[in-house]
């Protein structure tokens, strides 16, 4: 399998990267052990979550999927196979948004204890409370690298502007730059990401790790009319996509799936692939037959018919 080079770092990732929000979430500790066997059994080795996930289930601090993958971590051995991303800032049921200097110092801590590791491979911003200057945040990463906690960081949902600032900050300071982008991206959600950040992407080599690469479970096709709503917990985020747009985007999903004999899912994903910059798409899996969706992702090459139909579908 052919690996991806995270921007100006040492790290390869196969071209998918495993979702950890349903760690501790939709999925117990035993579930979450299948997934992740499976997953790197078959050679993928990119696994993401974050400090905040899932407070929402009890209202408290977080760090439920972070403590699932440590325990994994420890049962299996594969740290060193595997190339580990989590995030710091979210908020939580105990504090507000936060990139603070001692927030980051006090959250990095706590983050490795419940990985069970001495160190992470990708740190992401993960919200910017964008009132810390950052120079400030910059510095808090600075120190946790130099004391081998930390080997690159990356950022997610920052605005262009600060995005930019930060790294001006890092070239004038000498401090850490940004070696990855965690952007909300796919078939549904394109102006954003392609009009404000792609072309950041572009400038400062950054490799570009979509969330809700399925948007929310729409694109797998599984959600067709508000009856379907039901169908899981996160019903209510797609229901927005119910509309000629969507719609549409279904069809078209539902005539390559067709032509290639595979799933709307996988066709989603192989789409993300096939955009400038990305490195793998980030999407979580309940089952071992999601998982399979995911594997065949890499496997799948959309020719230019298949584009052109899931462009124009989807502007």
């Amino acid at each position: 399998m052919k690996k991806i080079k995270i921007g100006e770092t040492d790290l390869n990732v196969a071209p998918i990267n495993l979702g950890g929000n349903v760690f501790g979430w939709t999925l117990d500790e035993k579930k979450s052990f299948e997934i992740l066997d499976a997953f790197t059994d078959k050679g993928f080795n990119f696994i993401d979550t974050a400090d905040m996930y899932s407070y929402w289930v009890d209202g408290g601090e977080g760090g439920q999927s972070e403590t699932i993958i440590g325990n994994w971590l420890k049962r299996s051995g594969k740290r060193n196979d595997i190339v580990l991303a989590t995030k710091v800032g979210g908020e939580t049921g105990v504090h507000p948004v936060d990139t603070s200097k001692k927030h980051i110092l006090e959250a990095v801590d706590k983050s490795l204890q419940r990985l069970q590791t001495d160190h992470i491979d990708l740190y992401y911003t993960h919200f910017d409370d964008e009132k810390t200057p950052v120079e400030e945040t910059l510095e808090a990463y600075d120190e946790i690298i130099k004391a081998g906690k930390v080997r690159y960081i990356a950022a997610s949902n920052i605005s262009p502007d600060r995005l930019e600032a930060s790294f001006a900050a890092s070239e004038k300071n000498g401090l850490p730059r940004y070696q990855a982008l965690q952007p909300h991206y796919n078939l549904l959600e394109r102006a954003d990401y392609e009009s404000k950040y792609a072309p950041l992407a572009d400038k400062y080599n950054l490799t570009v790790f979509p969330y809700w690469s399925l948007a929310a479970g729409f694109l797998t096709g599984k959600y067709r009319s508000e009856d379907d709503l039901g169908k899981s917990v996160r019903g209510d985020s797609v229901k927005k996509y119910l509309n000629e747009k969507g719609l549409g985007v279904l069809k078209a999903l539902d005539q390559v799936s067709e032509k290639h004999n595979t799933t709307q899912a996988t066709v989603s994903l192989a789409w993300l692939m096939a955009q400038p910059h990305i490195g793998a798409p980030i999407a979580s899996a309940t089952s071992e037959r999601h998982l399979e969706t995911l594997f065949e992702a890499p496997k799948l090459k959309l020719d230019q018919e298949d584009l052109q139909l899931l462009d124009k579908a989807s502007k």
